[in-house]
């Protein structure tokens, strides 16, 4: 028999697809080895079932809207960055490399604040208020702006990330009561927290809301992607794209070329001078990139 469905699980060579609201145990087919296709979390596949209807073999993957390396997810609709003004602190820098590589892979980003009783972290509102990432205040603890985060990921695939201790599998807990995702405790000392998350799974957290947990922004990385050329970074700062048809060049690098309408813009605040910050150290970094290991990737 054949059925499609989502993969929300993968491990040792298993794949759990969820169809019919029924779980089923899959293998691969062999030939998707031979055709360098690997089955992720979040595609949408089909398989042949067998007559016991809980193990089966998935034959077809479905064309993904954008894939991740690390984690290894496709299909996302939102990638949620965990963050906190409180113990450990997270730098503006990890969120910005992040909501590069969402607006590379054509993903939505929400900044969920936790530990808002804490430290309600007002000024990372400002440093995203001119861009299109909602910035959410919230707290696992007492539930401070739970139903709102909720209402946020309503019907999409989501994929939690963020600096280890911030709180991410406590937040799916209390989005989803009963899930009892493993945490653990923030180290005073070092100021992170011990990965809980093991592999990549996607949890239903009720309104057709499907999530990933996963372990820390060590796992978020740009290991297996399309590296990012220094002339494209400014597409990926939506806040930049109004400006950039005004500068006086048309090969501005909204670094040091005068009339630069970028530079203005962030001289008169309309643009946060942290996210330009991010801009330069990216551009920098994105320069010292070899032209043929780019085109070997």
């Amino acid at each position: 028999m054949r059925c499609e469905g989502i993969i929300v699980r993968a491990m040792s060579g298993f794949y759990d697809l969820w169809a019919d609201e029924h779980l089923i145990r899959c293998r691969a087919r062999g030939r998707f080895r031979k055709e360098g296709l690997t089955p992720l979390v979040g595609d949408r596949a089909a398989a042949e079932v067998q007559p016991d209807g809980n193990t089966g073999t998935i034959t077809e993957l479905m064309d993904r809207k954008n894939a991740f390396a690390r984690p290894a997810v496709a299909n996302v609709d939102c990638l949620v960055m965990v963050v906190s003004a409180a113990l450990p602190v997270t730098e503006p820098i990890l969120i910005d490399r992040i909501t590069v590589r969402c607006e590379k892979n054509h993903c939505g980003a929400v900044i969920a604040v936790n530990k808002c009783d804490l430290d309600p972290a007002e000024s990372l509102r400002k440093i995203y208020a001119a861009t299109p990432y909602p910035v959410l205040p919230v707290s696992a603890v007492t539930g401070q702006g739970i139903d709102r985060l909720r209402e946020a990921l309503a019907g999409k695939i989501c994929c939690f990330t963020g600096n280890s201790g911030v709180g991410k599998s406590s937040l799916l807990n209390a989005l989803r009561p009963g899930l009892d995702i493993p945490t653990a405790q923030v180290s005073e000392k070092l100021g992170r927290g011990r990965h809980t998350t093991r592999h990549v799974e996607l949890f239903d957290l009720g309104m057709g809301i499907l999530a990933a947990d996963t372990p820390g922004f060590a796992s978020f990385s740009d290991e297996g992607e399309m590296p990012i050329l220094p002339e494209e970074l400014a597409a990926l700062f939506p806040e930049m794209e109004p400006f950039r048809g005004r500068c006086r060049f048309d090969d501005c690098t909204h670094r040091a070329e005068p009339g630069c309408a970028v530079r203005q813009a962030v001289e008169d605040g309309q643009i946060d001078p942290s996210r330009y910050g991010s801009y330069l150290r990216l551009y920098e970094e994105a320069s010292r990139l070899n032209r043929w290991e780019i085109e070997t990737v």
